[in-house]
């Protein structure tokens, strides 16, 4: 049965026989390692509805943990408790914070008001936890900071305030959510005597009003305020008169017996002047909840902005070293895959020598004929013959070192290599021995810097031959070479005139599908091999090469991404390391918004999202950073390649990183004790 169910059936009833509050036998003794200190000693006390009761002691007497009791922000060690005849010991964490949103407000000698927050946003605290609608809740704390003289404060801070005002604001929150019964521990102790006599006044016409007023003072010019006073002393009450007809009684009953059981904000017994502004009470909506929980967190991230700045710095750190260091590898890898996509995905490298004897000067084992015997197996599109070697250029007394390739009239087609300028040699020319040539970019650049190079002639090892064609420009190699310095010339007259051999270096096949290039490789396998009769061969498929390359550049990429991933790493502990630290000065803080009513929930969700604001921010700044310095590196000629999935990766990580390493000082922050929270400084 709920808190409001109880008091509801007593408002049916018309009950004035259970008194509101009621202790029997309370005891609390309080342990330090094996030490037990008693500070109450078996407590009976009734306080009714609409009493104005003031417990007076001195200091050390056990006022402040009777009070504590009472608002339910500690427990008895032993004794009952039963508030509206319902044992308050069978409530648990939350069902207590329930009591204390709906039923009390308190009102602290230190005030207990959040520092950086305004006088509106402390007001408000409770109705948060209420679940009272944003706009609501904004004009009923602006009422109550108005009729309390502080209507132009609103947005100042505690710090802005003097002492008055500042339990004026503390007096205000306590009547948020109604503030049917007010707990008062020595308000007026911090306050100069004119400030003090104004409280006092205030707290006097709350109870005129139909409020339960319990104060706690030691001084006995304050607790004459009150028309019941009780006084304790050594934990025990050692003077007390008993419940008695006070001023506030006939309009707490007038209320009760005209106002018929809802779901109030607060219970029957609140005062007329505050039950009657209240909304119904309702459940808050997840997103309100949430953002209420970001903005009160960017509000701690101001408070302390070195210290917000320090924290996100390693979260920025691991997300854009991450993006930065998966775009660099990405584009590594896409580079590499791209230069030998353009030797032709489609290709078979035919090599000679064994398998797997790398190394071994093995060159006789290939001829032309093989290479025309290949071109006429099924889905072959061209099989050229390959004989390569360095030689010396000569033009008009310039000299220039290159690559000669000695090849047939099909390799543009096999290579997918197009000619820019001219034409490349045909098999007239093969037959003929022509003595032609087709050089590459480089080469003209170098021979022919101001001259079209065209019908000019240059010396290949001292043999003649002239220019019929320039390649378009290949750029570098996957292992970094100058594709473009180089000249072709037909396969005969390389064999015959430049290298004096007829054994081929390679022989490119060129097949036409590439979905059937496996079958196509068996098939150039069977055939060498019948006629060669051993396998004096090797074979590599270009689409395989450019899958084994992907996956070995992945691997790198990974490596980079998981190096760049420690920084993460190391960013989320730096997160969990300030976030304990502001748990630990913020406990004070913490035990102000359980007393306000803050479920266990409440102060997990706060925490946990300041964590994952921090996270956010420092991923986000972390992406445009990561973003950055990829394109600036990308403008410096580094290969880089942007991609989705690396930066939801790397935000995502951060994310995930807050929430794991904010979720320990969050539940640290939700399991403290109130009335231990409240008592550090």
């Amino acid at each position: 049965m709920s808190v409001d169910t109880v008091i509801e059936r007593e408002a049916v009833a018309g009950s004035v026989e259970v008194p509101l509050i009621e202790l029997r036998g309370v005891t609390r003794v309080f342990r330090n390692g094996e030490i037990e200190v008693p500070v109450l000693h078996g407590i009976d006390l009734e306080i009714r509805r609409g009493e104005f009761v003031a417990i007076v002691g001195a200091s050390g007497s056990g006022k402040s943990t009777l009070m504590n009791i009472l608002g339910c922000l500690d427990r008895p060690t032993a004794g009952s408790y039963r508030f509206m005849g319902r044992d308050v010991s069978r409530l648990d964490r939350d069902e207590l914070a329930r009591l204390r949103r709906e039923a009390f407000g308190f009102v602290f000698q230190s005030y207990n008001l959040i520092p950086g927050a305004s006088a509106l946003e402390n007001v408000e605290m409770p109705a948060v936890y209420l679940g009272m609608p944003p706009a609501q809740r904004h004009e009923r704390a602006r009422e109550l900071l108005t009729g309390l003289g502080l209507g132009e404060r609103l947005d100042h801070r505690p710090s802005q305030l003097s002492g008055g005002q500042q339990q004026r604001v503390s007096i205000a929150r306590a009547l948020m959510n109604g503030g049917g019964i007010i707990l008062a521990d020595e308000p007026t102790g911090a306050l100069d005597s004119h400030s003090g006599a104004e409280v006092m006044k205030l707290l006097a016409r709350l109870a005129a009003e139909g409020h339960t007023v319990i104060l706690i003072t030691h001084a006995a010019e304050v607790a004459a305020h009150a028309d019941r006073v009780i006084e304790i002393s050594d934990g025990r009450i050692v003077a007390d008169p008993g419940p008695q007809a006070h001023r506030g009684a006939a309009a707490s009953r007038s209320v009760s017996e005209s106002t018929p059981p809802s779901s109030a904000a607060v219970p029957e017994q609140a005062g007329p002047a505050t039950r009657s502004a209240l909304p119904a009470r309702s459940r808050t909506a997840p997103l309100t909840e949430l953002l209420e929980a970001v903005r009160t967190a960017l509000r701690a991230l101001r408070s302390d902005l070195f210290r917000a700045v320090l924290t996100l710095l390693g979260i920025v750190i691991g997300v854009g070293s991450v993006i930065a260091m998966l775009a660099i590898g990405d584009g590594a890898r896409q580079q590499v895959v791209d230069r030998i996509s353009a030797m032709g995905s489609n290709l078979l490298l035919v090599r000679p020598g064994m398998p797997n004897q790398r190394g071994r000067s093995v060159t006789a084992t290939l001829v032309a004929d093989d290479a025309l015997a290949i071109g006429e197996l099924p889905n072959v599109l061209a099989a050229v013959p390959e004989l390569t070697g360095s030689a010396t250029l000569r033009v008009d007394g310039n000299d220039h070192s290159t690559e000669v390739n000695a090849t047939s009239a099909g390799f543009p087609l096999a290579r997918n290599w197009p000619i820019a300028r001219g034409s490349f040699f045909d098999a007239d020319d093969q037959r003929s021995y022509a003595t032609v040539a087709v050089i590459g970019r480089t080469v003209a650049q170098a021979l022919f810097p101001d001259a079209d190079p065209l019908g000019r002639h240059l010396l290949v090892n001292n043999v003649m031959f002239q220019v019929i064609g320039v390649m378009s420009e290949r750029g570098a190699s996957p292992m970094g070479s100058d594709q473009d310095d180089v000249v072709f010339v037909p396969f005969e007259t390389g064999s015959l005139r430049l290298f004096g051999q007829r054994y081929l270096r390679n022989l490119t096949v060129a097949v036409a599908d590439e979905s059937q290039i496996a079958d196509t490789q068996q098939a150039v396998h069977s055939l060498l091999l019948q006629r060669h009769g051993v396998e004096d061969f090797q074979i590599r498929n270009m689409a395989s090469l450019i899958d084994d390359v992907s996956a070995t550049q992945d691997t790198l990429t990974v490596l980079l991404g998981s190096i760049a991933a420690i920084s993460l790493l190391v960013g989320g502990i730096g997160v969990m390391n300030i976030m304990l630290v502001n748990v630990t000065e913020r406990t004070r803080e913490i035990g102000i918004r359980m007393a306000t009513g803050a479920r266990t929930r409440n102060i997990l969700q706060q925490f946990l999202t300041e964590a994952l604001v921090v996270s956010a921010i420092g991923g986000a700044v972390g992406v445009a950073g990561g973003l950055g310095t990829a394109a600036l590196l990308q403008a410096l000629g580094t290969p880089v390649q942007f991609s989705v999935v690396p930066v939801a990766l790397a935000f995502g990580c951060a994310f995930l990183t807050g929430l794991v390493f904010g979720w320990l000082p969050a539940n640290k922050a939700a399991r403290l004790d109130p009335v231990v929270a409240l008592s550090k400084n």
